[in-house]
């Protein structure tokens, strides 16, 4: 070939073999897979459950994503339509802090509905960047009521009842239907979880896929079938989400395998990832798919919400 030319041919060749090689990456893999699985999502439209979902999210586990798929599934919901009620139980408050509401002491809070009946309606705070999302929240006042509520009549249906009541004042004033209620339980098995199994009809348990993933989960089963027996015969573990989840390790591929295998029926197939827009959305006192809604994680978590709908309607 004389100097100067170019073979087009080869060219053409090695410009198809870049291509292609791009294209098998595995960040190249993660985007198309991604895009198809937004384009799916578009198709689908959110079912409305044919009564309200009271739905307690629980794992005396500390760190599984208890308060961060409280936060992003009852978003994801109220982004998609529904009429949603977070109830925060924790005292921590961190699912009150990430849907960017005031709960400072002494703002009117789930604490004053347990302990001194006050009306659930007068403790509820719109969330500023999601209509649909109502939110009870928690301050630090509630980690004395492990303690308060002890000596109280029917300590175990407070909550319960203060939610009958706040269904009956919407009905008659002529509010729509909540659609679901999110409870956010502390990371313990007291009062304040037995309040939120007993007004609850589902429990949604999240998993961390690391080794001690099912440490505990048979003791917090046992507490389930205890409250099932004696003050709720209704409750039933409905839903099981695998967290933090990183398909690149043998331990997380192998723990999302025993779980399926201990709970065919509840675990999703939607399992949300390491994903650092997660972790970064609540110090902006956001939800993920408030702060970053094309992220992995926000993609992720409307999946589950999406699915958890969609269960619902066969239940």
């Amino acid at each position: 070939m004389e100097a100067g030319l170019v073979d087009k041919d080869n060219v053409s060749g090695e410009t198809a073999q870049t291509t292609n090689s791009a294209a098998s990456t595995p960040l190249a893999r993660q985007l198309e897979s991604e895009k198809r699985r937004r384009e799916k999502l578009k198709t689908k439209r959110m079912p409305k459950p044919e009564h309200t979902r009271i739905i307690t999210i629980s794992n005396q586990k500390g760190g599984v994503g208890k308060t961060t798929t409280t936060v992003n599934v009852s978003t994801a919901m109220a982004r998609a339509g529904m009429n949603v009620l977070v109830i925060d139980t924790d005292p921590q408050g961190n699912a009150s802090t990430a849907l960017n509401i005031d709960h400072h002491q002494g703002v009117p809070s789930i604490y004053n509905v347990l302990i001194e009946d006050y009306d659930l309606k007068d403790v509820l705070y719109e969330n500023p960047d999601t209509d649909g999302l109502l939110v009870a929240p928690s301050t630090i006042d509630l980690a004395g009521a492990e303690i308060e509520l002890v000596s109280l009549v029917a300590r175990e249906q407070r909550l319960s009842r203060a939610l009958e009541r706040y269904f009956e004042y919407r009905e008659e004033i002529g509010l729509p239907r909540i659609d679901y209620v999110f409870i956010d339980c502390p990371p313990s098995l007291g009062l304040l979880t037995v309040n939120a199994f007993v007004a609850a009809n589902e429990v949604l348990i999240p998993i961390q896929t690391e080794y001690y993933a099912l440490e505990g989960l048979s003791q917090l089963v046992k507490n389930i079938e205890m409250i099932q027996e004696h003050l709720n015969p209704a409750l039933h573990i409905s839903t099981i989400l695998l967290t933090m989840y990183d398909s690149r390790t043998n331990l997380a591929v192998q723990v999302a395998e025993d779980v399926r295998d201990y709970f065919p029926q509840q675990v999703l197939q939607a399992v949300i990832p390491r994903n650092v827009r997660i972790s970064e959305a609540p110090s902006y006192q956001q939800s993920v798919l408030t702060y970053d809604p094309s992220s992995t994680g926000a993609l992720s978590y409307r999946e589950a919400a999406m699915e958890i709908a969609s269960r619902g309607t066969t239940q």
